[in-house]
Formats: C-alpha cells, structure tokens, sequence
C-alpha cells in the first residue's frame, strides 16, 4: 500500500502569497480507535524529557519513543559519545529495542516520535522497519534524511514509504539543540 504524505503550511499571514518550500510542513495522520487517544504533543513532549537526558549526559540533545496501539513499546536517546559509535543514534536504539521486545522487525503499526529530522542513516533504518508512521520535532537542514536534504519516506524508488509529520514542538525541539551546541562552543 502507497502512503501518503501531505503539506500543509506551518503559518500563514495574509502576507504571506510568496513562500518557500521551507514554510511547509509534512503532514499525516494515521489513528487506531482501540487505542488511547493520546495527540503528537503529548508524545514529543516525552521525546523532549528524553533529549534532556541526553543532554545532562553531554550526548547530542535526542530522545526518541516508539508507541503502537497507544503504548510505549522503547524509548530512548542518543548514545553516540557514551557507547563510542556513530550508530548511537536515539532512532536506532529506540527500532531495537523495540524489535527486540516485540519480537519482529517489521513495525508498520508503530509511530516513531524524535525530536530531530532523522538523519539519511536512520531514514534508511525507517524504510528497513517498515516503521508505519515518524513524527519528528525540529528540522536537521544539514543532514535531514526526510524533508530537508532528501526525502526518502515518500521515495517511489524504495519498497516501503511512510507517514511523516514534522513540526511538532519545532521549537521547543530545535532550541534544546541550539542551547546545547551553544554551551560546547562556549
């Protein structure tokens, strides 16, 4: 089954007749009636508290949480410095532990939520899971592998393309990342 991503724009101003590709966000919804009717919001904000540990850890600020059926099933958020890896990523370990503890790789009823545009590595690792939905916060302008460089959630030329919505807590997203990097460089 093809999955479809929509635009919608982030803000509008009456204004605002010339805008940029930029000024979209993706957007998609999928629900299950059975499950709790918990919103993005209330997922990302958990993403958030999770990028925070990161962040008191001196880890890039990510948190990551995948749900199915309304339900935390992993969590987690990058380990890159602690575990000496470039694959510490928050997404990898969170599809891990996640198929670990369901006991399949396929995950085309779960919803991943992170607080950062995954980057083309853990892209790819979206397509591999058949993850079935990504919300993410902030965008990544120099390594996103969904929106901002390539796209490859919707890319006709893979097996599996998914759901996105972006922008959840944009900024509280992006400002987490930008307070961290300003402390390093401090």
């Amino acid at each position: 089954m093809d999955k479809k991503v929509s635009y919608i724009r982030a803000s509008r101003t009456p204004q605002d007749d010339n805008h940029k590709d930029s000024d979209y966000v993706l957007n998609s919804m999928t629900t299950n009636s059975d499950a709790p009717q918990y919103d993005d919001v209330f997922w990302m904000k958990k993403a958030l508290e999770l990028a925070q540990k990161a962040a008191d850890q001196d880890e890039v600020p990510v948190g990551s949480i995948l749900v199915v059926d309304g339900r935390i099933i992993s969590k987690s958020f990058n380990k890159k410095e602690q575990w000496n890896t470039p694959i510490g990523h928050a997404e990898v370990i969170c599809v891990h532990r996640a198929s670990q503890k369901l006991g399949r790789w396929r995950l085309s009823d779960a919803t991943l939520y992170v607080t950062l545009e995954p980057c083309v590595m853990c892209a790819g690792l979206l397509v591999q899971s058949r993850i079935g939905r990504l919300v993410y916060g902030a965008t990544d302008p120099k390594g996103g592998g969904i929106h901002s460089l390539f796209r490859l959630a919707e890319d006709s030329r893979l097996n599996h393309r998914f759901d996105v919505t972006a922008g959840v807590l944009a900024e509280e997203c992006g400002k987490i990342l930008s307070d961290f990097f300003r402390r390093k460089r401090a």
